[in-house]
């Protein structure tokens, strides 16, 4: 009877051994991991400028706490500065949501007069308020665990940035790939983060600008407010503006201004929904373009896990366990297949 080989259940047991200590870490990381995804990528935004900056002549200490000072005002604080809005926002919805359904369902009735036709039985009103009290903070995250992955960020940005050739030395010594993979892995990486955490953003912003254009025109209450939806629905694949757009024009219906309403759901329609694919194949031809899957996929697991900017970080880790997959599947599933 074949039995198997100690090197084998030696091994076997150290790998388990590592598995349960990778989980353990993991679980604990788990609420700060936003932070090392951060790190991960103001690392590849930033590399290039600090090797610009030492290049011109910069202190190395220098010019990484102006790289970190430069993010911290141009990304971190109007990151800080939307949750703050949306969560003041959030209460006040939530305070003012039963109203709000009540005078929906009010239209919704005097409708169904006019055409005869009963579009729902009911509207539980209750129970619209209470999934809108429940869920409608899901946005926001933990005050707490913010400041702590912040501190990571920057505390682990500091070092990838003033130790390039230590952190590429430490990649190459411990992640299980050779060096024609994991260079490519590190390429890889580098563009999706790019796409990730520019161009899918820049999409954005540009959609709620033209959508704010038609919230002045139309006098909507709140422009800056619902152009911060507007960006945050784009970001969402087969979602779109239409979450901060249909809002608008239920909540200006609703007020009895009929105009205002129609007229920014046409505009809505038209005029952002026409732009959105003019502006993508502007913006994203210039990078690695993300399957929508992808980005919906991590949309929906980056929110829980990462709060707000889960809308970025959340795409972001898919997509690096799917180039990890990848790579895997080059290294020992088809080692001899051509990459």
């Amino acid at each position: 009877m074949d039995t198997i080989p100690k090197k084998i259940i030696r091994q076997l047991l150290i790998l388990i051994g590592l598995a349960i200590v990778a989980f353990l870490i993991f679980r604990e990381l788990l609420p700060y991991l936003s932070g090392v995804l951060g790190a991960v990528t103001l690392y590849v935004l930033l590399k290039g400028s600090m090797a610009k900056l030492v290049k011109k002549g910069w202190n190395e200490n220098l010019a990484v706490s102006f790289l970190m000072f430069i993010s911290f005002i141009g990304i971190l604080l109007p990151i800080i500065g939307i949750a703050m809005m949306m969560a003041n926002k959030v209460q006040n919805a939530v305070h003012n949501s039963e109203k709000f359904m009540n005078a929906i369902q009010s239209h919704i009735q005097s409708l169904e007069e006019k055409i005869g036709y009963d579009f729902y039985k009911e509207l539980d009103v209750s129970a619209a308020t209470s999934w809108v009290s429940e869920n409608a903070q899901v946005l926001i995250g933990n005050t707490f665990n913010l400041f702590i992955a912040i501190s990571i960020m920057y505390f682990m940005l500091y070092f990838m940035l003033t130790k390039p050739k230590q952190l590429r030395a430490g990649i190459y010594d411990y992640v299980p790939f050779n060096k024609k993979h994991l260079k490519i892995l590190i390429h890889d990486s580098a563009k999706m983060v790019r796409s990730n955490a520019l161009g899918i953003p820049i999409v954005a912003v540009a959609q709620g600008i033209i959508a704010l254009i038609g919230f002045l025109i139309f006098g909507i209450e709140n422009p800056l407010f619902w152009f911060v939806i507007v960006i945050i629905g784009s970001m969402i694949p087969f979602v779109g503006t239409l979450v901060g757009i249909l809002p608008v024009f239920l909540i200006a219906l609703a007020s009895g201004d009929s105009f205002a309403a129609w007229g920014i759901l046409l505009y809505g329609f038209i005029v952002v929904g026409s732009t959105d694919n003019i502006i993508r194949l502007y913006v994203l031809k210039k990078m690695d373009d993300v399957h929508p899957l992808i980005t919906l996929i991590g949309v929906i697991i980056g929110i829980p896990l990462f709060g707000f900017i889960g809308l970025i970080f959340g795409p972001i880790f898919i997509s690096l366990f799917f180039i990890v997959a990848k790579m895997y599947k080059m290294e020992y599933v088809d080692p001899n297949e051509k990459d």
